[in-house]
């Protein structure tokens, strides 16, 4: 079996990916700084499971400190990377396009060089719907022009891809660029719609909705996610493919969807457009189909209703955790 370094490991794409590659039988190093960018005790809960497993080995890393990453493999090498550390989200990132820049760009750099410098053959790096912008006729194809970003997020991603591309040029990395659609699923991140509006409604507190909540949304379920993700290791040279849901539905709907299945209502409390949301997202997903032999299978409902039975069996820490802006 195969030995792996997974960036971003306790982060909520990260320690799925992980879960699934030592179910595989692989080996992983999973690098993390465990970052103060939201609650800290999701990151801890989803690595106390992975260092449950003998085939994990964890590494306290920052990707930004290249000496620390090159410790921290100990001039071992391995049979890939799959770069999942970033500063996501798009309304931080007007607040703090720094540290975006800092992680996604910097951050990436040193570990696309760390392929290099150890030879490792694959690399798979994730990216984001965001860098579509707003003016992508939908479904959003990967070949679509990328160079107009609405926020320092998908400008930092835009750039990781360029920087990707630029290794795979000039020292022969083997390149997937994965464009990941709206990842939820149980233990997510807080910051991210679907898991405030489980809080929001279960705890009866005031759902923030930005905008008038007919933005259109590509939701993926993460499990779906994990596994395009590791299907992406195989050698494909250089591409861009992106992993969404392929079926986008308005906020609304999705808010009403768990209502039905937490069986309360939501307080809604009505806020202008965020600035840098894009008004709508859809993937096509071509390209997963016939690259990746890859497409959704757990449906929204479904996906919807795991995060509630999680949120649920964790409510007496989850209820606590901070999903304010």
């Amino acid at each position: 079996m195969g030995s792996f370094m997974v960036t971003g490991a306790a982060g909520f794409i990260g320690a799925r990916v992980c879960e699934l590659l030592i179910d595989g039988g692989h080996r992983v190093l999973g690098v993390d700084n465990l970052n103060e960018a939201y609650d800290r005790r999701l990151k801890e809960w989803r690595l106390a499971r992975l260092k449950a497993s003998e085939a994990f080995e964890f590494g306290l890393v920052d990707i930004h400190d290249r000496e620390a990453l090159q410790a921290v493999c100990g001039g071992r090498t391995y049979d890939g990377v799959i770069n999942l550390a970033a500063r996501a989200g798009v309304r931080p990132s007007v607040a703090d396009p720094w540290s975006y820049t800092e992680t996604n760009v910097g951050g990436a750099l040193n570990v696309f060089d760390l392929c290099r410098e150890l030879h490792i053959p694959k690399l798979v790096q994730a990216s984001t719907s965001s860098v579509y912008g707003g003016r992508t006729p939908r479904p959003f194809h990967e070949d679509a022009d990328v160079t107009r970003p609405l926020s320092p997020y998908a400008a930092t991603k835009a750039a990781a891809e360029l920087l990707a591309h630029s290794y795979h040029s000039l020292h022969g990395l083997d390149v997937t660029i994965l464009r990941f659609f709206t990842v939820f699923g149980p233990a997510g991140r807080p910051d991210m719609s679907v898991f405030r509006f489980v809080q929001w409604i279960a705890e009866g507190r005031p759902l923030v909705l930005y905008g008038d909540g007919r933005q259109e949304r590509d939701y993926t379920y993460i499990d779906d996610i994990a596994r395009g993700t590791i299907a992406a290791l195989q050698p494909v040279g250089f591409e861009v493919i992106n992993l969404g849901g392929d079926e986008p539905v308005s906020v609304r709907e999705m808010i009403a969807q768990l209502e039905e299945l937490i069986g309360k209502p939501a307080d809604i409390a009505r806020q202008p457009d965020a600035p840098g949301d894009v008004r709508a997202t859809w993937a096509n997903i071509d390209k997963a189909r016939s690259l990746l032999d890859w497409e959704p299978k757990v449906s929204r409902q479904d996906g919807l209703a795991e995060c509630v039975a999680w949120y649920q069996a964790e409510k007496a820490w989850a209820a606590s955790i901070d999903t304010t802006d």
